[in-house]
């Protein structure tokens, strides 16, 4: 993957995607759909055996990447991915509230964000515009179903070991990027620019030795640190 697939105007032309679905229509729609908005979509799989294989042909920046499938799911297609050498594709997991329990598999095998597989169109392309550009696709009110449900949970207001050497500003920053606020969002509310909240993003992953916002997230929700309703 360049770096140019990544930047300015014209990103959706320059993004090239893997679907990976194990019904065949499901992949046909989501390729129209993708390709009418401008991406490339450079392979299609039905099970994650597949999905690897198609990864490490093609290199995608993104995988849209269904949980459920034969021979291998999309969780450890997932966590095989995130183990090859080289660049690692964002992956976009298609998912239902009924799978809370792979869900919470998929953050930790390295998914960037989740879809509801009854998305509309805009929806799905929006959400593999927003992985592509290196944030993820959180759903709020999902992550804090399966991390209450998935976690056990420390008292509320003892503040987590792991978030000890963070400024009060950083943890500001993760609890808003728990509730699945964007760069410009929290910007907005903080009266910060947004080159300065990307800044203190990638001060947290660094510091909390994490890969991407969605595990800011759930660190947030599973530590305590932000609760369900919050």
């Amino acid at each position: 993957m360049s770096q140019s697939k990544r930047d300015g105007g014209g990103e959706a032309q320059r993004t090239s995607v893997v679907i990976v679905d194990d019904q065949s229509l499901v992949r046909m729609g989501f390729r129209l759909i993708l390709e009418r908005a401008g991406f490339e979509v450079v392979g299609e799989a039905g099970d994650g055996i597949a999905a690897v294989e198609l990864v490490r042909e093609h290199h995608p920046d993104v995988v849209l990447m269904d949980i459920r499938m034969p021979r291998l799911d999309g969780v450890e297609a997932t966590r095989r991915i995130m183990e090859l050498v080289g660049p690692h594709p964002r992956v976009l997991m298609l998912t239902t509230f009924s799978l809370d329990e792979y869900v919470y598999e998929a953050v930790r095998a390295g998914a960037s964000g989740f879809l509801l597989k009854d998305a509309t169109p805009e929806d799905l392309v929006h959400a593999v515009r927003v992985v592509s550009r290196g944030e993820s696709m959180l759903a709020p009110a999902l992550i804090a179903r399966l991390l209450t449900q998935f976690t056990a949970r420390p008292p509320a207001g003892v503040l987590p070991e792991s978030f000890t050497n963070l400024t009060d500003r950083e943890i500001e920053v993760a609890r808003l990027v728990a509730h699945g606020l964007s760069n410009g969002e929290i910007a907005e509310q903080l009266f910060l620019s947004e080159a300065t909240v990307k800044t203190y993003v990638s001060r947290l992953l660094t510091k909390l030795g994490l890969r991407d916002r969605v595990q800011i997230a759930a660190m947030a929700y599973r530590s305590g640190l932000v609760t369900p309703g919050e």
